[in-house]
């Protein structure tokens, strides 16, 4: 009899993680099913992700991310979080990707998630006050106090050339450090900082150096899900090809920052 009951739970067991497993929709399947695919991004990293006067949400890898949408044939929910948490986020399926100019270079990132193909390229820049004078290369920053993001590859850079870090949520609140004088420093995208500077000449704030090499950021999205990557991707592609991206670069940039 007792094996009788054993054979039953056994096969029941199996039944259920046979239902489970048809159950569980590739996120593709999901994406189209629901028509919406929703992404997290900032919403406070200008020019690439923030809020116009208006208060729209918009930026270079927000208006990206709606041509994707529409290339996919759905509609976009963005999902506005901090850096620090975007990424588990991800991980934890709040979204189904993330736009925020994302290059995934570490090896720990790497095992956890997938980058589409490339849909903008920069380098990393260090910005100071006006007054710095001790920095004339980048290893010059050791010891100085680096304002970053805990986990982004600007933090990892100032670490990698042992500057003091002070914790920040975004790029905005660094810069506010500096001309506080709690920070001397801050590494973060090129693109970005010029913008910044571009648009407050008066910041008092000035480049300091700037990373030869260029970096491809695109939409990351959790591993095992292929079939969506090479579906985004080809929606990526796609853009580039019919000129949306270079238009998106040079109404964000003035010029195209798809190529590398």
């Amino acid at each position: 009899m007792f094996k009788k009951y054993s054979l039953i739970a056994l096969a029941l067991t199996a039944l259920t993680a046979t239902n489970i497993a048809t159950a569980k929709e590739s996120l593709l399947q999901r994406i189209n099913q629901k028509g919406v695919i929703t992404i997290g991004t900032e919403g406070t990293y200008a020019p690439f992700t923030y809020h116009d006067a208006s208060g729209k949400l918009t930026g270079y890898d927000v208006e990206v991310a709606r041509a994707v949408a529409q290339k996919l044939g759905v509609t976009v929910e963005f999902k506005e979080t901090q850096w620090d948490a975007m990424l588990a986020g991800l991980k934890g399926e709040r979204f189904d990707l993330v736009a925020n100019q994302v290059a995934l270079t570490t090896p720990e990132r790497q095992a956890t998630f997938d980058k589409s193909a490339s849909y903008s390229w920069s380098g990393a820049m260090l910005l100071a006050r006006e007054d710095e004078t001790r920095i004339k290369k980048v290893e010059d920053v050791k010891g100085l106090k680096a304002a970053q993001s805990l986990s982004s590859n600007y933090g990892e850079l100032a670490r990698q050339n042992n500057a003091e870090i002070i914790p920040i949520d975004g790029m905005a609140q660094g810069l506010l450090l500096i001309q506080q004088k709690r920070a001397d420093v801050t590494f973060n995208d090129s693109l970005a900082l010029l913008d910044y500077l571009k648009k407050h000449p008066n910041a008092g704030l000035k480049p300091v150096w700037e990373s030869p090499e260029k970096v491809g950021a695109g939409f990351i999205i959790n591993k095992g899900n292929q079939e969506a990557l090479a579906k985004i991707s080809d929606a990526v592609v796609a853009l580039q090809q019919d000129g949306t991206l270079k238009k998106l670069g040079e109404q964000f940039f003035g010029k195209d920052i798809s190529v590398k």
